[in-house]
């Protein structure tokens, strides 16, 4: 073998791109980095708005259950690298880090940079190369190179970790698709997900509204198939918010329109409980008109909508409100419902659904099964998980397995 043919090339400076070379010289393998980027970790230092959700403390079989889509295929590299070993990866690389709400790992400083960073010391070992890789070189069925505007680079094994379609502004512009579609790797549908909805309603007047303590459910077919508890944001095409972007990973057979969105606006009430408070609210703002009367249960900005959709006459005075509109009053408040058309576009979306075929990888080291030396790891794959650190988490396992069985390969054991 020659020097160059003993190298590792890693395509792609983001989350599972640096994870991967991190994996590959730690194996002792020779690893060169190519970015388009002048940073390293452009989309990994706006991840949680700006925190970085770095993983979720829960065990692997609970990250599995989160996976959206090929939950199997992952089985071993999460096992392999599992939230417990990321975690211990980055304390160990010198960030200190802490557990929130839903098991949510993040940052002590609370900046994802720091992630980054961390990341960025553990390659310092490798070249690095800034230009755009447009192409793989394969021969006889074996990935030897990749190939940029000045023209081949010999490698022994390649990683492609170029990320998906989404924020696009970061770099995620599909590359690694073209290169991986031109040698004859399979591509699932690309969609967005985790990404804000469009809905047919009007919502203009509740831009800006942020619900918490809301119930979020998605029905499909008659049934509700998705329910979950927390925060939510009207905007003037609809809604986003965590809430809502979970929600978008569970809305992803047929068409948009195919699903209902139904909030609960009081959740902590069940229905009789929350008739009576409506009674009393009523009973206390008798003289006023009804649409004035429902201050203290709502925020201002929701009251008119809701009213609206009661069919009560706003103007009526609240103690005229019979026990029949008071149910209709009831009924908006515990399924206020909205009706999507879309989803937004890949530029909102957290992560990109769909991609490199999980069937033409070998699940336990990223290697395609069309392709020898050619490895995959991140987003590109065909792989996706709900909010909650839970994605980040498989950038991480596929990253860590695609470079050390890289190593593996260009070291002739």
């Amino acid at each position: 073998m020659t020097e160059a043919e003993k190298t590792v090339a890693v395509v792609g400076g983001g989350a599972a791109g640096l994870m991967a070379a991190a994996a590959a010289l730690d194996a002792g393998a020779r690893v060169v980095l190519y970015e388009k980027n002048p940073v390293w970790g452009k989309k990994l230092r706006i991840t949680g708005k700006g925190r970085c959700n770095v993983t979720n403390d829960c065990t692997p079989d609970e990250i599995l259950k989160n996976a959206a889509r090929n939950s199997k295929f992952l089985y071993s590299a999460v096992y392999g690298f599992t939230p417990a070993d990321v975690m211990a990866f980055f304390e160990g690389a010198g960030v200190p880090l802490k557990t929130e709400r839903g098991r949510r790992v993040f940052p002590v400083s609370d900046r994802a940079a720091d992630i980054a960073e961390a990341l960025i010391e553990k390659v310092r070992g490798a070249r690095t190369v800034r230009t755009r890789i447009e192409g793989l070189c394969v021969r006889d069925g074996v990935c030897v190179g990749v190939r940029d505007a000045s023209g081949e680079h010999t490698h022994g094994a390649v990683i492609l970790a170029t990320g998906g379609l989404s924020y696009p502004g970061t770099g995620s512009t599909g590359d690694g698709y073209k290169m991986a579609r031109d040698a004859g790797i399979g591509i699932s549908d690309l969609s967005p997900s985790l990404v804000p909805v469009v809905c047919r309603e009007n919502t203009s007047a509740l831009m800006g509204l942020s619900l918490k303590n809301v119930r979020l459910s998605v029905i499909y077919g008659g049934k509700c198939i998705w329910s979950e508890q927390g925060e939510m944001l009207f905007t003037h095409f609809g809604v986003s918010g965590p809430l809502v972007l979970s929600a978008s990973a569970h809305m992803q057979k047929g068409s948009v329109g195919d699903y209902g969105l139904e909030i609960d606006l009081k959740p902590a009430l069940d229905e009789a409980t929350l008739d009576a408070r409506l009674v009393s609210d009523l009973t206390k703002y008798r003289a006023r008109d009804f649409i004035n009367s429902l201050y203290d249960l709502l925020p201002q900005k929701l009251c008119a909508d809701v009213v609206a959709r009661s069919g009560i006459d706003g103007r009526k005075k609240s103690g005229e409100v019979s026990r029949s509109e008071r149910h209709k009053l009831l009924s908006v408040l515990k399924h206020y419902t909205l009706t999507p058309t879309a989803f937004r576009s890949f530029d909102e979306a957290i992560i990109t659904r769909g991609g490199i075929r999980t069937d033409e990888i070998y699940p336990a080291t990223m290697m395609s099964r069309k392709v020898k030396n050619l490895f995959f790891a991140g987003e590109i794959i065909d792989v996706d998980a709900y909010t909650g650190g839970y994605n980040l988490q498989i950038a991480w396992s596929t990253g860590a397995a695609a470079g050390k069985a890289a190593a593996k390969s260009v070291s002739g054991s």
